[in-house]
């Protein structure tokens, strides 16, 4: 017969358990795995199978129950740092949202809104249809492989214990928060300045024939030329979201001591 002693349940507990909460927690605010549509026990299992196949791998646990004092706190640290490493990925996703609607309402499609799968929120057309296509690229480029990848090696650069982040790295995803705005306009701006070219030359044409009736003629031209600048911008859109995913992986390896 197999006897356990209580030191020995303790520890495989903490072998497999606050891996699981970094690991859980990254997955319900990543990117793609995050998103509303995908059931939560599809994440548990997911983070789960993750767990049973990197916990042997990883540094040696702290020798620390995880029912005691030190041993919540650490349960708490690995919840806030997966949950850090997912919300700075998914700033990427928020910021092409975000110049999609900027678009949107340059255009005139700002009354155009749907619900958006991934957030389980109403959003404009064109923002939905950017993170359409920024998700087609993420899992065509491995991305979901490359967040697994950066967990991993997280464990590593910041083993598990009482540290966490600290106020630096705390200071640091804050901002990190201005890639949102940042990444939104190196979306969106291509199209803003064509479209305000256009609304320029509306402008010309006014002051040369101020009986046209610019309104009947400017939202058509306006809407179709906004959606031909959409659909040229499409290359500039992918390279702008391929450096901005490329800068939050190794912003979130930076974060956790990496290099």
């Amino acid at each position: 017969m197999i006897s356990l002693t209580a030191g020995q349940i303790e520890a495989w507990m903490a072998a497999y358990l606050w891996p699981l909460l970094r690991i859980g927690a990254c997955l319900m605010v990543a990117p793609i795995f995050g998103a509303r549509f995908v059931p939560p026990r599809y994440k548990i299992i997911l983070a789960g199978a993750i767990t049973l196949l990197v916990a042997p791998l990883l540094p040696a646990m702290p020798d620390v129950s995880p029912l005691s004092g030190p041993g919540l706190v650490i349960t708490v640290q690995q919840l806030i740092i997966g949950a850090a490493i997912g919300f700075v990925l998914q700033i990427v996703f928020d910021a092409l949202a975000m110049g999609g609607q900027l678009l949107a309402n340059t255009m005139g499609l700002s009354f155009a809104f749907n619900v958006d799968p991934l957030r389980g929120a109403s959003a404009p057309v064109v923002g939905q249809f950017y993170t359409l296509i920024a998700t087609l690229t993420f899992l065509a480029l491995n991305g979901h492989v490359a967040i697994i990848q950066v967990l991993v090696d997280g464990f590593r650069d910041l083993p598990v214990g009482t540290a966490g982040l600290g106020s630096d790295g705390y200071w640091q995803i804050v901002l990190w928060g201005s890639t949102l705005f940042r990444g939104a306009l190196m979306v969106a701006l291509p199209g803003l300045t064509a479209l305000l070219i256009v609304n320029l030359a509306f402008g010309v044409v006014s002051r040369a024939a101020p009986s046209l009736n610019l309104f009947a003629i400017g939202f058509p031209v306006t809407l179709v030329g906004g959606l031909l600048i959409v659909l040229a911008g499409l290359p500039s859109m992918q390279e702008a979201f391929i450096q901005l995913m490329r800068e939050s992986l190794s912003f979130a390896g930076n974060l956790m001591g990496g290099n």
